[in-house]
C-alpha cells in the first residue's frame, strides 16, 4: 500500500473522529438522532488516566532501578579493570 493512500485513510479516519465529536458538541446532521460520543469519551478517559498513570509508574520505578543496577555492575567492573 503507497504512502497516498495511507495518508487519504487517515485523513478520512480524522474526519470520521472530529465530525462525531461535533456531532455531540452540536447537532449538524438534521434527522439523525444526536449520539453522546464526547461525554463517552470523557467517561473512558477518567477511567484510563488513572491506570495508565500506575503503568507508567511501574515502568519508569523499573527503568531506573534496572538502571542503577547497571552501574553498580560497571563501578564493579571498572574496579576490576583497574587491579
Amino acid at each position: 500500500m503507497g504512502a497516498a493512500v495511507k495518508v487519504v485513510i487517515g485523513l478520512v479516519l480524522l474526519a470520521i473522529g472530529l465530525g462525531l465529536f461535533a456531532d455531540s458538541v452540536k447537532h449538524f446532521i438534521p434527522g439523525i438522532p444526536q449520539l453522546p460520543w464526547l461525554d463517552s469519551f470523557v467517561t473512558v478517559l477518567m477511567g484510563i488516566i488513572p491506570v495508565f498513570l500506575i503503568l507508567l509508574g511501574l515502568l519508569i520505578v523499573w527503568l531506573e532501578v534496572d538502571e542503577i543496577k547497571m552501574e553498580k555492575e560497571l563501578k564493579k567492573e571498572e574496579k576490576k579493570g583497574k587491579k
